[in-house]
This record gives structure tokens, C-alpha cells and sequence, in this order.
């Protein structure tokens, strides 16, 4: 019956359901820091199962820099709020603010907040974890460290954790997707002199002892060097190509 009613066309979903339009994909672009940051919560167990912590983090995507970063006791839009007038007042208001679309983010406190200051509000597609690529790798990076705990004992000690983390990343921590710097040092515009340093000494290297260098041509290994732009979801070449 299913095969005559293929032929005739006649299989097809009969009932009403709902069709959503495609979300457009978020293409962000920084080529230096202060433009795009980008936000998220992620929780913190507490002492007892069924308890937890809201940490809140904002991050400059080009730097890698934690620009704000607090823990509360639940998730609130005014919470978030204030977290990002301390940001902004201390580093700079960004042009776009990148998130998920999760309630805090989409708040009418957060959404006035940013229309207010003149600054775009991104968000990220539903369940796509890749539309916010800066603010997940930063959460696996804190708690993936061996110190991570299981369990806070308390609020106060889920807010000094998260002190110390980010004191240590943002001063400490040598980056990958930033040549191995610190987020610091880009930040406040020192890697450039890092960089020449680190040039002249790899060379004065190689002048004095070139057989530990082979007859390869490159001057600085790849993991040092940094891009001139970061991206939130890069279009393929062609496409900018098109736009330019």
C-alpha cells in the first residue's frame, strides 16, 4: 500500500507543524581589542547536590582578555547588568556584545542596557555552541584545570576560585590562538615588542648554532604567529572576496 501510495505522490506529513525561518549566522570580526566581547554563565556546583552558583564571565574575543567575571547566587539580569557596567567602565564599551540567547542575555535589562550605550547585541543560533566558540573554550579551559573542585564549600570560595582563574589567565596563561602570549599582553598592546624580542632571538639563535635549525626557511614557528582578525563564524573565502 506504501509503495502505491508513494507513486501517487500521496505520502506526506499530515499534520500542522510548526516551521521556524533559518537563523541568520552570526559573522563577527575584531581586529583589535575593545570591539567585540562576548558573554555567557556557566554554573558552579555548591556544598550539597541541587545547589549551585552562577558564574559570570565576559570575554574580549581578539585579546582573550576576561574583561568581567563574577559569581552570584542565582542568574538576573540586573546581576548581569552590573557586571557589565564594571567591565565597560574599566576597559572601554565594546561594539558588539556576543551571547547566547539565554534568559539573562535576552533580558529587557540587558537588551535596554546595550541599546542605550549604542552597542549590538548578537546572539548566537539556538543549540549551536560554536556561534559562542570564546566564551565555551574558556569554561572547558577553568574547568578542566586539576584544581577545579567538584564542590564549592561556599559562594565566597566559588568568587575567590574565580578571582584567582582569572588573574592567572589573563597575566599567566600563554595562549594558543594568540601566538602564545598572554591575553594581558595583547591586550594592552605589548606583544608586538614581545614578538620583535622573540624574532631577534630565534635569529641570534640560528646565526649561532644554524645545525640545530636544518635548512628549514621559516623565521618564526607557526604556533607564535597571530592573526590579524578574529572571527566569530568566518565566511568562506569566496564569499569575502564577493564583499570586498
Amino acid at each position: 500500500m506504501y509503495r502505491v501510495l508513494t507513486e501517487k505522490r500521496q505520502v506526506r506529513e499530515r499534520r500542522r507543524l510548526a516551521s521556524h525561518p533559518p537563523r541568520k549566522v552570526p559573522e563577527l570580526i575584531a581586529t583589535g581589542p575593545g570591539q567585540v566581547y562576548s558573554w555567557d554563565i556557566t554554573k558552579l556546583a555548591g556544598p550539597v547536590k541541587g545547589t549551585y552558583y552562577d558564574a559570570y564571565v565576559m570575554i574580549d574575543i581578539f585579546s582573550r582578555y576576561i574583561v568581567g567575571a563574577i559569581v552570584h547566587a542565582c542568574e538576573d539580569g540586573l546581576l548581569a547588568k552590573e557586571m557589565m557596567l564594571d567591565a565597560f567602565g574599566i576597559h572601554g564599551t565594546p561594539e558588539v556584545v556576543h551571547s547566547d540567547g539565554g534568559p539573562s542575555m535576552t533580558s529587557k535589562t540587558v537588551r535596554t542596557l546595550l541599546a542605550d550605550l549604542g552597542v549590538t547585541a548578537s546572539r548566537s543560533r539556538p543549540q549551536v555552541s560554536n556561534d559562542n566558540p570564546y566564551s565555551e573554550s574558556l569554561f572547558k579551559t577553568m574547568k578542566y584545570l586539576p584544581v577545579f573542585p567538584d564542590r564549592f564549600g561556599s559562594l565566597i570560595e566559588a568568587r575567590e576560585f574565580l578571582g584567582e582563574f582569572v588573574h592567572a589567565y589573563n597575566h599567566h596563561h600563554r595562549h594558543s590562538g594568540i601566538g602564545m602570549h598572554t591575553p594581558a599582553d595583547v591586550h594592552y598592546g605589548h606583544a608586538d615588542a614581545i614578538d620583535r624580542d622573540r624574532d631577534a632571538a630565534l635569529e641570534a639563535a640560528r646565526r649561532a648554532h644554524p645545525e640545530r635549525f636544518g635548512t628549514r626557511a621559516q623565521a618564526r614557528p607557526k604556533l607564535l604567529n597571530r592573526d590579524p582578525a578574529t572571527w566569530i563564524n568566518q565566511p568562506p573565502a569566496d564569499e569575502m572576496q564577493l564583499a570586498a
